[in-house]
């Protein structure tokens, strides 16, 4: 049975030796893709990256193995490509490091721990995700009063109804002093209509401009 953990590079390296291989690694990485995307805002192109990065660094491994210097040109491409790269969520990083690893797994044989690696790690980012739950919804609110009124407390009943929190952030005046511009952080509560949120507001603000989108979370989170 341990027969199945120990490398199929110990004889010839043949086409179908590769093949295997490299569809180990493609596995791999539609293992982990699937797990990056659960409950996470990527792009499908950040996930077919995924999908393809084990079968990359396989193919670069398997190229470079016993050649010093393509070895060392192939570091340098690497180091290229990271101080061209945005620092991402960390999940995302969490991510790209595990496709690298199942994918030197399979470029050294090890198909079995390469996949059951991928796998496992994956089974348990996903259970984490659902046992933290999803992040409060985050909104930024921009809404236009008249200077009449008195915005300090006049919202904290809605903000108490439809939010967990909301935090002021920015005023500012607008037409020769006569409108207030202010812009709120909100952190909704689930469920929330933003419907009836927005109905609500408008009673109180005269009718006046009022937006609400949702904030875009911070990618820079190393």
């Amino acid at each position: 049975m341990s027969s199945i953990f120990d490398s199929v590079l110990t004889g010839t390296f043949t086409a179908d030796i590769f093949l295997y291989c490299l569809l180990a690694s493609l596995l791999c990485g539609a293992i982990i893709s699937a797990a990056t995307g659960y409950r996470n805002k990527v792009s499908k192109g950040f996930l077919i990256s995924i999908v393809l990065m084990p079968a990359v660094v396989f193919a670069v491994i398997t190229m470079v193995n016993g050649n010093i210097g393509t070895g060392v040109a192939v570091m340098g491409a690497f180091s290229l490509i990271r101080f061209r790269s945005n620092a991402g969520k960390a999940k995302d990083i969490l991510s790209i490091f595990l496709a690298m690893t199942s994918g030197l797994a399979c470029a050294a044989g090890y198909i079995v721990i390469g996949i059951l690696f991928a796998l496992v790690i994956s089974i348990i980012m996903v259970l984490l995700v659902k046992l933290y739950g999803a992040q409060d919804k985050k909104m930024t609110l921009n809404i236009t009063i008249p200077e009449s009124l008195e915005f300090e407390n006049n919202f904290d009943d809605l903000f108490d109804k439809y939010t967990k929190q909301a935090d002021l952030i920015k005023t500012k005046t607008a037409n020769m002093g006569s409108l207030y511009k202010l812009q709120y952080e909100l952190t909704m509560k689930k469920g929330t209509s933003i419907k009836n949120f927005l109905d609500d507001l408008r009673c109180r603000n005269g009718n006046l401009e009022i937006s609400i989108f949702e904030t875009k979370e911070d990618e820079e989170q190393l």
